[in-house]
């Protein structure tokens, strides 16, 4: 369960979220081997996070909320791979739906910053997913595996398996339209046979796939039983203690 805090909290804000966090989880004996769970602060605070889960040794991970797809350089703004590698971020989030609305991130770069991730040991969580009118247009599956294959393109299998694929449905986000869990197992389906198709069905069938359609405690349970759905990309909801631990110890509910 990763949960991305987009341009929320500051560091002594998110300290004290996952302190609390980690402590409501100790109290219901959550099993971190069965249900991982990530936290995604923004940038000023991937330092603070870090010093708190090493020094209380945590495990709860922590991922960033995008890289670069440079190691360095006069790229002004810009933070690398390996300066997240050494603050033990374990996950980089790259294409998600804002980047791309808002930044006109496209598969080139996406591409580009999937293998910077990979080449300093950090694992990308790649999103992926269509909008509104592509939905209606019923062209939401062709896309959807266009973004898969270009944010994979030219990876071996070793690189492909270390990859989480996250399905966003953008056209139920803000739209009034919503998302079912039978919509998340079509698209997590219909990803797995694609990752089956391009590398191998070892890759495929290991490939962690989440769903990142507003999941909240109430729908979680419901998600999480499709066979092809291994997680959640969770937005709003991660800003809350009660409904993202709530998220993460789902087997419970």
């Amino acid at each position: 369960m990763v949960g991305n805090w987009k341009l929320n909290l500051d560091h002594l804000q998110a300290i004290d979220l996952v302190q609390k966090l980690a402590w409501t989880l100790a109290d219901a004996k959550h099993d971190y081997d069965l249900t991982e769970v990530v936290v995604a602060p923004s940038f000023t605070s991937l330092r603070s996070v870090q010093t708190l889960v090493d020094g209380d040794k945590l495990s709860i991970r922590y991922a960033s909320q995008d890289v670069s797809s440079h190691s360095s350089g006069a790229y002004t703004g810009e933070v690398s791979a390996e300066q997240l590698a050494k603050l033990g971020v374990s996950y980089a989030i790259i294409g998600h739906s804002e980047r791309r609305q808002y930044h006109g991130e496209a598969e080139e770069l996406i591409n580009a910053k999937v293998a910077a991730a990979l080449g300093a040991g950090i694992a990308p969580i790649v999103c992926v997913g269509e909008s509104l009118e592509v939905r209606h247009a019923k062209g939401h599956v062709p896309l959807t595996l266009g973004h898969v294959d270009g944010a994979l393109a030219g990876l071996t299998s070793e690189q492909a398996s270390q990859v989480v694929i996250a399905y966003e449905p953008v056209w139920a986000i803000g739209t009034g339209e919503v998302a079912t869990p039978e919509d998340a197992q079509e698209m997590a389906e219909a990803i797995r046979a694609r990752i089956a198709e391009t590398f191998d069905s070892g890759v495929a069938n290991g490939m962690r796939i989440l769903y990142g359609g507003s999941v909240k405690a109430d729908n979680v349970a419901a998600i999480m039983a499709k066979p092809d759905v291994d997680g959640a990309l969770v937005g709003g909801a991660s800003l809350v203690l009660d409904q993202f631990s709530a998220i993460a110890r789902f087997r419970q509910l």
